[in-house]
């Protein structure tokens, strides 16, 4: 006789409960964030080419894949921010960040450093309203490193005092001057946009490059093609460090300037603080630190010299007449670069017809 004196009972689960359409797509949506920020933060970020600074390597239109992984994703320095926006939420100008955190920069490992004439999206230093990870992107051409000492003479760039060769698609201002009234059509066939063309006295001014302007003044219609260009010892008040009186440049005959390096310790006089001064106040992260009479004072001691605690960059435009860059606020520092511009995957024309808008032959380009 066989007896049971204990059996276990089975154990019955209760159903799982199904979640709700509105519980299944939240889920969804809050996923899908999740993974488009860590995929925009780490890998590749999509931008597109509002102005014409960059004309004729980049166009107004083009949309770009920024790469975040050759210069290494840059940790956020405002973490409290809505995610997938820049500075303000989509369609309204509200904020969409709170600057009451603000972080240490720190960028992970990238597989390559800046290059000379890498063309770099990076953020905008002289703006002031916004923290530095969500001041305005500015792409733009590296053409000095850290380190470097830059100057250009007649539009000439020359790096540690060699020439460097000038991009493909090099811009300039000139004055074209025709014996008749030109149409529209006369711009839009050679690819100057309109918007840049300004009527000036018995002609227009227009940015393009050398071959191109060549090619004009070969028809029989044009009576002249003159280079705007400064002229050496001609002092524009508006270029950096913006001492004129003291520095005769201008836009087309700059510097010698030396480009700051992360461990270099340079000398402070009141020759050298106008092009040192705003590195050392504001993208240095200094404690305690002010400019009083030509001197600079570090808790309250003057020092003599100063030794940097990142990498800067100098960054040019090819269009180089009609780009707001170095040449007129100075230094880009590392914590503000954001990645390196890798190819177009669209391109449209602002001023093209319906049939016409999509620039086939850019699709998919890589960029140089």
């Amino acid at each position: 006789m066989k007896v049971k004196f204990w059996e276990k009972k089975p154990v019955t689960k209760a159903p799982k409960k199904k979640k709700s359409f509105a519980r299944e797509w939240g889920d969804a949506i809050i996923f899908a964030v999740v993974a488009a920020s860590l995929i925009r933060w780490a890998t590749f970020e999509a931008y597109t080419i509002p102005t014409p600074s960059m004309e004729k390597s980049l166009l107004v239109g083009d949309f770009l894949f920024v790469s975040k992984l050759h210069y290494g994703p840059r940790t956020p320095i405002t973490p409290l921010q809505v995610p997938l926006t820049h500075q303000t939420i989509w369609g309204t100008n509200i904020p969409s960040y709170s600057d009451a955190i603000q972080l240490e920069p720190h960028r992970l490992p990238g597989f390559s450093k800046v290059k000379h004439n890498d063309v770099v999206v990076f953020n905008y230093p002289p703006e002031e309203e916004h923290p530095a990870d969500l001041r305005t992107n500015y792409i733009k051409r590296a053409i000095g490193l850290p380190g470097d000492s830059l100057e250009v003479r007649d539009m000439q760039v020359f790096i540690n005092g060699n020439a460097v060769d000038a991009p493909d698609g090099l811009q300039y201002k000139y004055l074209l001057v025709p014996n008749t009234q030109l149409s529209e059509k006369f711009f839009q066939d050679r690819n100057i946009n309109l918007r840049d063309v300004i009527p000036y006295e018995n002609g227009y001014v227009v940015d393009a490059s050398p071959e191109l302007a060549a090619q004009m003044a070969q028809l029989n219609f044009i009576t002249d093609v003159i280079l705007l260009k400064d002229l050496p010892g001609k002092a524009d008040p508006e270029v950096f460090p913006q001492v004129p009186s003291r520095y005769e440049w201008n836009k087309d005959n700059y510097g010698p300037i030396y480009i700051p390096q992360e461990g270099a310790t340079v000398a402070i006089t009141p020759e050298t603080l106008p092009f040192y001064e705003k590195v050392i106040l504001e993208y240095e992260r200094n404690e305690n630190v002010d400019i009083r009479d030509g001197k600079l004072f570090i808790d309250g001691a003057e020092v003599n010299e100063y030794t940097f605690k990142q990498n800067y960059y100098f960054m040019m435009g090819d269009n180089r007449h009609n780009s707001l860059d170095s040449r007129y606020w100075g230094y880009v520092p590392e914590d503000h670069l954001v990645g390196k511009a890798v190819m177009i995957w669209m391109s449209t024309n602002p001023e093209g017809s319906f049939f016409d808008r999509i620039r086939w032959s850019r699709l998919f380009k890589t960029i140089e």
